[in-house]
């Protein structure tokens, strides 16, 4: 006998912003485990906005969704049955076999997790994958040095937050957007940032302008859009883009900034990039990372939804300019 399960399926691939009936949730039976397998039950679960892209259907940096099966994501989860040796039950690891309550892997699909003295959640968030993404974009993409001014768009959420605390631990000063007056209040009583707008107050030049008049050295983009452009605009001659994201596009394409061509006047640098080609930098990450989240110095900020069966609005609501979506969004499936 396998052990009973429940997964969110992909129904439908959604036109514009995914709907309730894009979804199915399914109960399954996850088999026994075999030779080098575990049997891992998820007690933590990753919504991320890059969901939606793999939501549609054609060639992308990572394979599309397939109607019909199970929607795949981070998760930390606790081993309950084991077949391999280097894990026991009762360890905690790391997978990307999220949006499912159980499952059966090898032992070499996990990564384990320590949770004695961080939060498990923490590894989905501020040490997990928006983590390594915040650090690979500022310092290894951009550059970025001590002394200089970086504008962090979407600067709340789960890869922003962290973004906006390792520039400022690194002696930067640190320029953030957000949407909301609670976004806002985070960002500047718990984060600490230099200046903090929302970018459907205005024109967000005119912030960046009172912001650092001199201009900014990097530009952390999790926006596209508007954000992108009026970076552009306000950068210095040989200021640096980190691409990470584009969530102002995700459910309906918009087009690009009108004013690219002024990279070429400023020699500025932009570049692209995806988390999973630098997953050997991880340990470097955490070496930083952990340190930091132990004493302090990084704050862990989780938005909780309960249950697989809110995974889907979490989704949803997230992919809605995050309205109510401060920090990492995660869905607790037990204890």
């Amino acid at each position: 006998m396998g052990t009973e399960s429940r997964e969110v399926r992909l129904a439908s691939r959604p036109q514009g912003a995914p709907r309730a009936e894009n979804f199915e949730l399914v109960t399954v039976e996850a088999p026994e485990p075999g030779p080098d397998e575990v049997l891992v039950r998820n007690l933590w679960m990753s919504v991320d906005p890059y969901m939606r892209g793999r939501m549609n259907e054609g060639r992308s940096y990572v394979p599309p969704f397939e109607i019909g099966k199970a929607l795949e994501g981070s998760a930390v989860g606790r081993v309950e049955a084991s077949r391999a040796a280097a894990l026991p039950v009762g360890t905690y690891v790391m997978s990307f076999l999220g949006w499912r309550e159980a499952f059966v892997a090898p032992a070499s699909r996990l990564q384990v997790v320590d949770v004695s003295e961080v939060p498990a959640a923490a590894y989905l968030g501020v040490l997990g994958i928006p983590g390594l993404t915040a650090w690979l974009g500022l310092f290894k993409i951009a550059g970025l040095k001590a002394g200089e001014t970086v504008f962090v768009s979407g600067g709340a959420g789960a890869v922003g937050s962290v973004a906006c605390q390792l520039a400022r631990l690194h002696g930067c000063r640190v320029v953030a957007s957000a949407s909301s007056a609670e976004k806002l209040e985070y960002l500047r009583d718990e984060l600490k940032v230099d200046y903090a707008f929302s970018y459907l107050d205005g024109e967000p030049l005119e912030h960046l302008k009172k912001a650092a008049p001199a201009g900014i050295h990097v530009y952390f983009d999790n926006t596209g859009g508007p954000q992108l452009e009026a970076a552009l605009y306000a950068l210095r001659d040989f200021g640096r883009v980190a691409l990470c994201g584009g969530i102002s596009n995700y459910n309906t394409p918009g087009p690009g900034p009108r004013n690219l061509t002024v990279a070429i006047g400023k020699r500025l640098r932009l570049e692209g990039f995806i988390v999973s080609d630098h997953l050997k930098e991880l340990p470097a990450f955490l070496a930083e990372a952990v340190p930091a989240l132990k004493a302090g110095k990084l704050v862990s900020r989780v938005t909780v939804v309960e249950g697989l069966d809110a995974a889907p609005g979490a989704l949803m609501d997230l992919l809605h300019t995050g309205a109510g979506n401060i920090g990492k969004m995660v869905v607790k499936l037990g204890e």
